[in-house]
């Protein structure tokens, strides 16, 4: 499996998620130093403005940002990461919390990692979330608990099977047709003809990196 770069920010932490590998790299962004230290984790580079993370670091490799910029944490982040040659990048903590905004900046970063030729997958509590286009994606039988599929451009044409639900046809922008299906003890395919799709996964997470090229 190639190299991924873990991106820990500040939202809902998952630490049974959280399994870099050898190669891998783990960036802090911010106050996501807080979910580090409670795991016990170093990070290979620490990034921030810290105005969620109220003191100074406490450890080697950071880069202070202004508090006054374009790029959110996490998006600077993003940019070193593909600076240092990685193409994978799960970002842990990127869902949830106290700010729904950052939640949505990071579906945003998803596609901006898509437009870079890059893959993403965000975390959050037994939450994980991707994009999906022209092509397929297939969950192992032994997934469970909840899929949801939603259209992030205006329209999706898309087939779900093996799912509780199954379904074929269009999903829009204007309305959450795809929300909460179930794994059934099968292997379900989402399969995306035309248009971006963002699905999410609801359920025992585990390692996350088993959803790139699903």
């Amino acid at each position: 499996m190639r190299p991924v770069c873990h991106i820990v920010c500040a939202g809902d932490f998952d630490e049974d998620c959280f399994s870099p590998r050898d190669g891998d790299f783990v960036i802090a962004c911010d106050a996501g130093l807080f979910h580090l230290e409670k795991c016990g984790t170093v990070p290979d580079l620490t990034v921030g403005d810290f105005d969620s993370y109220d003191q100074t670091p406490a450890v080697e490799n950071v880069v202070f940002l202004p508090r006054r910029k374009d790029d959110t944490d996490s998006a600077y982040a993003l940019k070193l990461g593909l600076e240092k040659g990685y193409t994978r990048f799960i970002l842990h903590g990127a869902l949830g919390g106290a700010r729904i905004s950052h939640s949505l900046a990071n579906i945003s970063l998803l596609m901006f990692l898509r437009d870079h030729g890059a893959e993403g997958i965000l975390c959050g509590k037994k939450t994980c979330a991707a994009l999906l286009e022209s092509g397929s994606a297939v969950f192992a039988a032994e997934e469970r608990g909840f899929i949801s599929v939603f259209a992030v451009s205006p329209e999706c044409e898309v087939t779900l099977k093996d799912l509780k639900f199954p379904f074929s046809g269009t999903i829009k922008l204007s309305f959450p047709l795809g929300v909460s299906n179930e794994f059934t003890g099968d292997r379900a395919r989402i399969e995306v003809k035309s248009g971006t799709l963002l699905w999410v996964y609801e359920g025992e997470t585990g390692d996350p990196a088993r959803f790139f090229g699903v």
